[in-house]
């Protein structure tokens, strides 16, 4: 009888360990990977292409064009034509084969005032302009108005100078600072840039007055009122300043552009003598940013009589200052082409003064910027055309290159 209970307690003990190891076993099996399997897990596959350093360089389009303001594209992939804004008042286009077109697509040169930073400066298409034929372009009048005006496509393909409907019209106090960049942004409201009135030090503080249109980025509804209303969720939509206003704190916004994938909004706002940003506003914002002119110029304090606390103004993402002849940014588009993959998610953007170029990544959180290529073009504008390719403007030199990559 003992010998049959010994014998039983060795069964016994033989299932609880061949249970214990079927649950070792399991736990193995399903246990949550380590830091460095998931790693491994998301490490790129072998099999996905690894791409060289990019070898940025300028591919001649077109030239021939009066000191070029402004470059921009339909909406439609389609139509990857590019529609060039001089500075006096026109708007040419250039072919997708890179003819150019002999006759402007707009002339309105008898309404406008070119000089200095004045002029035609601004073109924006509608997002639905294949159905309402409808764009928009900011220029400066004769009575040196910042205006902001519709046009209609006629039916032979250029624009009805007799169309003309104006948005806005500001007053702008000085010559300078004048802004003039439109973009219609993911959300489908017009986008619109304006300087701080100008002279030096924004001597009128227009940059920091909510009741001030001059300083600020503008987003209205084209699409409802008359000529336009206040876009919904402005942050001044229920008063406490222009319901206009979208973001605010800003010297001379000199191209801003919308991430085509993301709807990032990224701002490259002229310096007043030592430093030259790239301000940034992330797709999800609700607007009312304060980037800090006149109080902060790039991350320095400029003029702080008045200003609040360092803490309620926005800090740049990038800047740099005058050294290696910098003068004055301009900036330009995040790269979301599929000609040259090497450099997708590159913020390009460059100096109007010495030429250089840069393009810029966000890497742990911090955005690094490197230099692109060194050109001795005047870089008065860049562009993208309808798929996402990237394009140059030379002011001096008349001629619109794209952006390639030699490398890959």
């Amino acid at each position: 009888m003992s010998k049959m209970r010994f014998r039983w307690l060795w069964v016994i003990i033989a299932l609880e360990v061949l249970a214990i190891a079927g649950l070792l076993i399991w736990a193995l099996a399903f246990r949550e990977p380590s830091q460095q399997s998931k790693e491994q897990a998301n490490a790129p596959s072998q099999n996905e292409p690894a791409f060289n350093a990019p070898q940025v360089e300028l591919s001649q389009i077109a030239t021939g064009f009066t000191r070029p303001t402004a470059i921009a594209s339909m909406p439609m992939a389609s139509d990857k034509r590019l529609f060039v804004v001089e500075q006096a008042g026109t708007i040419r286009i250039i072919n997708e084969d890179k003819s150019v077109d002999s006759t402007p697509f707009l002339d309105i040169r008898s309404k406008v005032l070119s000089g200095g930073e004045m002029g035609l400066l601004g073109l924006a298409f509608h997002p639905k302009v294949a159905e309402n034929n409808f764009f928009y372009v900011n220029y400066t009048d004769r009575s040196s108005n910042t205006v902001v005006a519709r046009y209609t496509i006629g039916s032979d393909g250029r624009a009805d100078r007799n169309s003309e409907k104006v948005l806005l019209k500001i007053p702008q106090p000085y010559t300078n600072h004048n802004g003039g960049q439109l973009a219609f942004g993911p959300d489908g409201y017009l986008y619109i840039g304006l300087g701080d009135g100008g002279s030096a030090g924004d001597p009128n503080n227009r940059a920091q007055n909510k009741n001030d249109l001059l300083g600020k980025i503008l987003r209205i509804n084209v699409d409802e009122g008359d000529p336009y209303s206040i876009a919904a969720g402005n942050p001044f939509a229920s008063g406490g300043g222009r319901g206009e206003i979208w973001v605010m704190g800003l010297r001379n916004p000199w191209r801003f552009s919308f991430d085509r994938q993301t709807g990032d909004l990224f701002i490259a706002d002229v310096g007043q003598g030592e430093i030259e940003e790239v301000n940034f506003q992330a797709s999800t914002s609700r607007g009312g940013e304060n980037y800090g002119w006149r109080c902060f110029e790039g991350t320095r304090a400029y003029n702080t009589d008045g200003c609040e606390s360092e803490n309620a103004y926005v800090k740049p993402i990038l800047e740099y200052d005058h050294s290696d002849d910098r003068c004055s940014i301009t900036g330009g588009y995040v790269y979301r082409g599929s000609q040259y993959p090497a450099l997708i998610g590159r913020y390009f953007y460059g100096d109007y003064c010495n030429g250089q170029i840069f393009y810029a990544q966000q890497a742990g959180g911090n955005w690094e910027s490197a230099l692109a290529i060194a050109t001795t073009i005047k870089i008065s504008t860049f562009g993208e055309n309808s798929v996402g390719e990237l394009f140059v403007a030379d002011y001096d030199g008349g001629t619109i290159y794209q952006i390639t990559d030699t490398a890959n």
